[in-house]
C-alpha cells in the first residue's frame, strides 16, 4: 500500500453525488467554501459524508447547503454537531447574483456534486442544473453504452483481434 503524501492529504475527494449527473443536465459549476464547526472538519477528514439528499437554497443573498449528511465525530463530546444541519456556503457576490437570476427561471435548481479538500480547506462543488426527463436519462445511458462498445472495439482492433 502506498503511503499518502502531505499533498495528497491536502487535495482529497471526500464524497461525490453521482446520481446528480444522472438526474440533471449540468449547465454551470461553482466551487464554494463551507462554514463548518470543528467536529465536522474532523468527520470529513475521516472521509465520512453523504451528498445524496443534498440541495442548495438561496435565502436573502446567502447560499445555504441543506440535507448533506456529515455524521457526528466519534470522539466528539457535548461539542458535537448535528448531522444534517444547514451549512452556509461562501461564494462571491457576482456568483450569487448569477445563481439567483438562473434559479428564478423555471426548472433550474442548484445541486451539490462533490465534497473535497483543496489546500487543506473543505470545498463543495455545486452545479446549476435543469432536471432531466425520463427519456433523457435513457438516451444518456444508451449513448454511454455505445461509447463504451466503440472504445472496446478500438482496443480489440489495436490488439490485433478480428471482429
Amino acid at each position: 500500500m502506498a503511503k499518502q503524501t502531505a499533498k495528497d492529504e491536502r487535495n482529497r475527494l471526500i464524497a461525490q453525488n453521482k446520481k446528480a449527473r444522472h438526474d440533471y443536465h449540468i449547465e454551470d459549476t461553482f466551487e464554494a467554501g463551507m462554514v463548518l464547526q470543528g467536529t465536522e472538519v474532523k468527520s470529513l477528514r475521516a472521509g465520512r459524508a453523504s451528498l445524496v439528499d443534498g440541495f442548495v437554497d438561496l435565502d436573502g443573498g446567502e447560499v445555504w447547503l441543506h440535507g448533506v449528511h456529515i455524521p457526528e465525530y466519534a470522539q466528539g463530546t457535548w461539542t458535537n454537531h448535528a448531522a444534517r444541519r444547514k451549512r452556509k456556503l461562501l461564494l462571491n457576490r457576482a456568483e450569487i447574483t448569477k445563481l439567483e437570476r438562473k434559479v428564478s427561471d423555471k426548472g433550474y435548481t442548484i445541486v451539490p456534486l462533490s465534497l473535497y479538500f483543496k489546500d487543506g480547506r473543505a470545498k463543495v462543488e455545486i452545479a446549476l442544473a435543469k432536471g432531466k426527463k425520463e427519456y433523457d436519462k435513457r438516451h444518456s445511458l444508451a449513448e454511454r453504452q455505445a461509447n463504451r462498445e466503440k472504445e472496446q472495439a478500438v482496443q480489440r482492433r489495436l490488439k490485433g483481434y478480428r471482429d
